[in-house]
Parts: C-alpha cells; sequence; structure tokens
C-alpha cells in the first residue's frame, strides 16, 4: 500500500492553498488567524463561496452535482480546509442525509433534496437521540403512525439536535412498528421543520452557544414518500450514515491546526522567566500528541487508501473516531494548562486574554462533547472488540 502523495496530488494541494489565500473574505481571514468561533451566518456564508467554487461537497459524484474529486483529492481539500481555519460547514446535509439519499433514496427524493442541500438552500439537522437513546439507539420511542390516508402522524421528543434552530428539515429514526424486535421496526423519515406541531428549544451551552436543542414532535402529519429506504429498514440506513459520520469525526487536519495553535501559545506564555515551549513537560506532552496525531493522520491515510478502492467505510472508522476525539479535547486540555489562569476565563472581550488564547475555554468546554456525540466513545471500543478484535459478546 502507497500512502504518498504523487506530484499531481501535490499540485492539487498547491491550488487549493492558492484558491483558500485568495476567496478566504478578510473578516472571515481575521477570525481564522486566532482560532476564533464561527457562527451559522459565518458557515453559510463560507458554504456559499464553496458552492460558487464546486468544491462545497467534493466526495459528491458529478451526476449529483459534486466535483467529482477521487478520494485523495477529497481528502487533500478537506485537510487544507481544516488547516486554513475556514468556517466548519453544517455536516448533517452534505456529509450525512446527501450520501444516504444517493445510496437509498428513490429518485424523486434525490431531485428534490439534493440540489438545494449542495446550493446551501436548505439547512439539515439529524433527529438520532432520544432523553432515553443516546447510545442505546435502538431504544427510540418516536413514533410514525399509519394515518391510513398517506401519511404518518409523528409524536415524540428528540434530544441534542445540533442547530435544529436553525434547520429547515430533520432527518429522523421514528418507530413505526412495536411488535417486532426493536431494531427491526425503525424506519428512517424526513421532517419538514416548518411543519405545524414541530418545537425547537435551543439550550446554552458551556460552551458559549446555543448548540444542542430539544425538538419536539406532537401529532406532526409526514406525508409517506418521505421515508428513506424500505419502511422499517431504518436500522440499516442508520448504521451506514453513523458509518460516514465517525469518519468525519477524525479530524486530522482539525486537530493539527489546535496543535500547531497549542506550540504558538506555548512560544509565548512565559513561566519562570522563560517560554513554556521550553519547560520539559510541556515539551514531552507536545511531543506525545505529536506522535498520536502522526499515528492517527496515517490511520487516516490508510482509510483513505480504502476508499480510494471503493470501499466503504467499515468497523475502522470507530478506531478513527475514538482516536480522533480523544486527540480533539487533548489538544484543548494542553493548550488550557499552558495558559494558566487565563483558561479559567471565557466570553472575553478583544483584549482580555492574548488573541490566540480567546477563544480556548470555549472550545475546551465544547470539546467535552466529542467523546460523546456520533455513538460514544464506549460504543466504539465495543465496536472495535466485536467487529475487528473478533471478541465475543459479554
Amino acid at each position: 500500500m502507497d500512502l504518498s502523495f504523487t506530484p499531481e496530488q501535490i499540485a492539487f494541494r498547491e491550488e487549493v492553498r492558492s484558491w483558500i489565500a485568495t476567496a478566504l473574505p478578510p473578516h472571515l481571514a481575521a477570525l481564522a488567524a486566532v482560532d476564533a468561533q464561527y457562527g451559522m451566518k459565518e458557515s453559510m456564508e463560507w458554504h456559499k463561496i464553496l458552492y460558487q467554487k464546486g468544491w462545497v461537497a467534493p466526495h459528491w459524484p458529478k451526476e449529483h452535482g459534486g466535483p467529482g474529486l477521487d478520494a485523495t483529492r477529497r481528502f487533500i481539500l478537506t485537510e487544507e480546509l481544516e488547516l486554513a481555519g475556514t468556517p466548519i460547514l453544517s455536516p448533517f446535509g452534505l456529509h450525512m442525509v446527501g450520501p444516504l439519499l444517493m445510496q437509498f433514496g428513490a429518485e424523486a427524493q434525490q431531485k428534490r433534496f439534493l440540489p438545494p442541500i449542495l446550493a446551501g438552500e436548505e439547512v439539515w439537522c439529524q433527529g438520532y437521540s432520544e432523553p432515553n437513546a443516546g447510545s442505546d439507539l435502538a431504544s427510540l420511542q418516536t413514533r410514525a403512525e399509519d394515518d391510513g390516508a398517506g401519511h404518518f402522524v409523528v409524536n415524540g421528543q428528540k434530544t441534542w439536535t445540533t442547530y435544529a434552530q436553525y434547520a429547515d428539515w430533520i432527518f429522523c429514526l421514528v418507530r413505526t412498528d412495536a411488535s417486532v424486535k426493536k431494531q427491526a421496526g425503525i424506519s428512517f423519515l424526513l421532517i419538514d421543520m416548518k411543519s405545524p406541531g414541530v418545537t425547537v428549544r435551543p439550550t446554552l451551552t458551556i460552551g458559549g452557544t446555543p448548540s444542542f436543542s430539544d425538538t419536539f414532535f406532537e401529532n406532526v402529519v409526514v406525508p409517506k414518500e418521505n421515508v428513506v429506504g424500505p419502511l422499517n429498514g431504518g436500522w440499516t440506513v442508520a448504521k451506514a450514515l453513523l458509518g460516514h459520520e465517525r469518519t468525519l469525526i477524525a479530524a486530522v487536519g482539525y486537530s493539527r491546526r489546535q496543535l500547531r495553535r497549542c506550540k504558538r501559545i506555548a512560544a509565548e506564555v512565559m513561566i519562570g522567566g522563560k517560554p513554556a515551549l521550553e519547560h520539559p513537560s510541556y515539551r514531552a506532552r507536545l511531543a506525545h500528541l505529536e506522535i498520536k496525531l502522526r499515528a492517527h493522520q496515517m490511520a487516516n491515510y490508510r482509510a483513505l487508501a480504502g476508499a480510494q478502492l471503493g470501499h466503504a467505510p467499515g468497523p475502522e472508522s470507530s478506531i478513527l473516531k475514538l482516536v480522533g476525539s480523544e486527540i480533539q479535547q487533548q489538544c484543548f486540555e494542553l493548550a488550557a494548562d499552558i495558559m494558566g489562569e487565563n483558561s479559567l476565563s471565557w466570553f472575553n472581550d478583544p483584549g482580555v486574554v492574548p488573541p490566540l488564547e480567546q477563544w480556548v475555554a470555549p472550545a475546551y468546554c465544547y470539546n467535552r462533547a466529542t467523546t460523546i456525540y456520533g455513538g460514544s466513545n464506549e460504543i466504539q471500543k465495543n465496536i472495535i472488540a466485536k467487529w475487528i478484535l473478533g471478541l465475543p459478546d459479554r
């Protein structure tokens, strides 16, 4: 297996870097320079710019409006965007329900939903978790009942619905048959968030953003043609989507950028009259993280090589999710340790702490969630034990 890049791929990387340098508007570049937090407004602005370039969905095939890039060029483009610190796009349409519709959706569903996802005209959110069905997703209780007139009537609650307050549509797992074993009676349903009976209650997180919401459904009427895949076959669709989501969470470029910020902070913060970067304990922690991140990067390259051969994400995506989420948290933990008392302050006005440190504390708090969302890391360890190591169920 050759994990090196060809001259053509290296040239493509340079093309991406040059384009980002000119296409990123100055006000977004200023935020990127200090690794600031972006809101939905900035994300959608950048979405439209990438859409005009044709790079908003590098993993989409040409027949659905994508650029037709191969797996390696898709990876390069994504990594360069992460390294440049450009706004992170909402993943729910581009990376989750979009690819699912290509794989499982009817032609009419693809024609209706894919173009506005690509253009950034319709924003999506994900309705998987419930108050008593998070890691044990198959225990979900939101039900969709046939009204005998071509519709389902949906009742229930979803929780941790990321940025539901901005979404036009939600893809949901709903129970459509309660008489069979719990995984067999679930369907994958698309619901218009403007439907009567849908209520969203955002929650301000400790990270300083209203990232998560509770979403309630009270007698919400949904056309039957909004089921994706077979009726009661939603569990298979859901597992395919989670594979894409966990690969996404590997976030190698993002972690490289955060580690780079750690080093910059360590070079500026003075401890005992010399930069933190010169203290053996911090140097050792930075080196440990660098080695772990390089190993993670190579694991991601192996998955990339598999994708280049046409292999769909398998259980190895759990390794990428597990390790990638831990590295993200460790980067922010190390940055906070180096900052000392400055890390105890967040929601700062400009100038209260150095610009590079301003957004570390909120990001540290928000990233507590990385080892939970996308399937908790405990669940990933079970998948790795069973499907990769071949260990028996307990």
